[in-house]
C-alpha cells in the first residue's frame, strides 16, 4: 500500500508540474518591444503623412539626431500645425491642422493578446497626441479596404520625460478621425500598425492647441501587463 501512496504521490506531484510548466509558457512576458526609436534603421518602419497631403500646409518631420557625445539617441516627431489651406486647392476637407507618423504594416501582424495597455516614453511639448491602434479589418464590412482604427489621447507634458500608460480598454473605434458610436471590441491578436498624430484643435483640457510649432520625443513603445 505504502508503494502504492508513493506511486500516486509522485503522479500527484508531476501533473502539478506539467500545469505549472504549461501556465509559465501561455503567461507572455510583463512587457513586450514594439517599437524603438534610437537609430536612422529605425525610422525606416515609418512614414508621415499630414494635411499637405489635401491642400492643407501643414508640414511634420521624424529624425533621429546624433548627439555626438554618446548618449542614447532618442526619435523627434516635429513640424508645424497650420489650419489655413493653399489657394486653388481642389481638395474640399472640412479640416486641416494635423500631422502624423505611421508604421509601415507589419510582416504580418504582432499579437497582443494577454497584455492590458500600450506604453509610449515620450517628452513634449504640452501638447495632446493621438496614438492609433491598426488591427485587421473584422468590424467593417468586406468591401471596405481600411484597417480597423482605435484611437486614444496621450498627453505630453512639456520638456520632462514621461511613460504613458494607455489601457487597451480606453481606445475607441474610429473611422476616418471620428468616434464610432457604436459598442465593439478590439482584436489586439491582430495588430497591423500604429500612428502618433497631433492636430491643431481638440485633445485634453489643458493642453496646449492651435496652429503653431509642435514638437514630441520618442524613446520607444512597448506593450504591458498591467499588475
Amino acid at each position: 500500500m505504502s508503494r502504492f501512496r508513493s506511486l500516486l504521490q509522485a503522479s500527484v506531484n508531476a501533473t502539478k508540474k506539467a500545469l505549472t510548466w504549461n501556465v509559465e509558457e501561455w503567461v507572455p512576458p510583463a512587457e513586450k518591444h514594439i517599437f524603438k526609436f534610437n537609430s536612422k534603421e529605425d525610422l525606416k518602419k515609418w512614414h508621415l503623412y499630414s494635411d499637405s497631403e489635401y491642400g492643407g500646409l501643414s508640414s511634420a518631420s521624424l529624425e533621429i539626431p546624433d548627439k555626438g557625445d554618446g548618449s542614447d539617441c532618442t526619435g523627434i516627431f516635429s513640424g508645424n500645425l497650420s489650419v489655413d489651406l493653399s489657394e486653388g486647392s481642389k481638395w474640399n476637407i472640412s479640416r486641416s491642422g494635423f500631422c502624423g507618423m505611421r508604421s509601415k504594416k507589419f510582416d504580418g501582424f504582432i499579437d497582443l493578446d494577454g497584455y492590458d495597455a500600450i506604453a509610449l516614453r515620450l517628452r513634449g511639448d504640452g501638447r495632446c497626441y493621438i496614438s492609433t491602434i491598426y488591427t485587421e479589418n473584422w468590424v467593417n464590412s468586406p468591401g471596405q479596404s481600411e484597417d480597423n482604427s482605435w484611437q486614444a489621447f496621450v498627453f505630453a507634458p512639456k520638456d520632462s520625460w514621461y511613460t504613458a500608460k494607455i489601457p487597451l480598454a480606453r481606445y475607441l473605434p474610429t473611422w476616418r478621425g471620428n468616434v464610432i458610436d457604436v459598442e465593439m471590441e478590439m482584436n489586439p491578436g491582430r495588430v497591423l500598425g500604429m500612428s502618433l498624430s497631433v492636430n491643431a484643435e481638440g485633445g485634453a483640457v489643458g493642453a496646449k492647441s492651435g496652429a503653431g510649432d509642435f514638437r514630441a520625443e520618442i524613446d520607444w513603445i512597448k506593450a504591458l501587463r498591467l499588475p
